[in-house]
């Protein structure tokens, strides 16, 4: 195995999008609104975001094995892992992949640096409060996204819509504006159900290990009522989008990309095999992906015609 491919694998790179669709969605809306564009602080700002995602990635991976999560998942039949199992399958130090894990953590506060040299300080709030969620979502002493009450979705509804889309137009613009905070909302309730759904996978093992998750506290009937209800409200926020002028009317045409979820939920029972929520998972993300570029799509045409 080559070192890019290994490195691909022990981040879990193939998530990127989720993260690289709000920073185009606030640059973009830099550019239509303000008629601003920089691509040297965009290309700053894509290193540094998806720097920070794989941080993400990898130090949830190291704490969920430090807590027993990953075995627990791991050694329990019948349930899906969502890590890499680089450290739950005993094919990397421990020591290594921590390094691998605060280096990407580095590069991602180095570009923020850069970016607040070049549009503002308040620049920093954005790398520090990405740091902190980024951390303690599954490290002590916080740990929310083992207390099931709902941090954790709202952690990344931030993390995954508000801040980047909201810090891309900053970075672009040197101003806050309520107009992109808007147009963050819908792709972050995707993303927060991505991961929402993601819980699916293995939520007999997060509860066999103490992880608390919303599916551990509700049971599987209950959450996914609920998972029904964030993927309408996400598509009902894309409408309020429009209506309030933050998108143009053909932007509607993303809500085209819920059909492919709501298919998904037609074939499941209120108790499924964990296995059963994979191609749950999979409309999600494709759901979020699509539905981000036809938004950015549609704000991009608005600009050019």
């Amino acid at each position: 195995m080559d070192k890019w491919t290994l490195f691909k694998k022990i981040t879990r790179f193939g998530t990127i999008p989720v993260m690289l669709i709000p920073v185009v969605l606030g640059t973009v809306g830099a550019y239509v609104w303000e008629g601003s564009f920089h691509p040297f602080l965009f290309v700053i700002t894509l290193v540094g975001a998806v720097s920070a995602h794989l941080f993400s990635n990898m130090v949830n991976d190291l704490w969920d094995f430090r807590n027993g999560t990953d075995t627990e998942a791991k050694n329990t039949p019948g349930m899906v892992s969502t890590n890499s199992g680089f450290l739950s399958g005993g094919l990397m130090k421990e020591s290594l992949f921590a390094l691998m894990t605060w280096s990407l953590l580095a590069l991602a506060v180095a570009c923020g640096l850069i970016l607040s040299i070049s549009s503002g300080w308040e620049t920093l709030w954005f790398v520090a409060a990405g740091a902190l969620i980024a951390y303690f979502y599954v490290a002590p002493p916080l740990r929310f996204g083992y207390r099931g009450k709902g941090y954790s979705e709202f952690a990344i509804f931030v993390a995954f819509g508000v801040m980047p889309v909201l810090g891309s137009y900053f970075v672009q613009t040197g101003e806050f504006s309520l107009k992109p905070v808007l147009l963050s909302i819908p792709v972050g309730l995707l993303t927060t159900l991505l991961l929402f759904n993601h819980h699916f996978l293995h939520w007999r093992a997060d509860e066999q290990a103490g992880k608390r998750t919303l599916v551990v506290v509700w049971g599987e009937r209950r959450a996914l009522v609920f998972s029904r209800i964030l993927l309408f409200l996400s598509y009902g926020s894309l409408i309020v989008c429009v209506v309030y002028g933050v998108l143009p009317v053909y932007a509607l045409l993303a809500l085209l990309t819920v059909f492919a979820p709501l298919q998904v939920y037609r074939g499941l029972e209120p108790q499924n095999a964990s296995l059963a929520y994979l191609p749950l998972m999979g409309a999600s993300q494709q759901a979020s992906v699509r539905c981000g570029l036809i938004m950015a799509l549609a704000l991009l045409i608005q600009g050019l015609i």
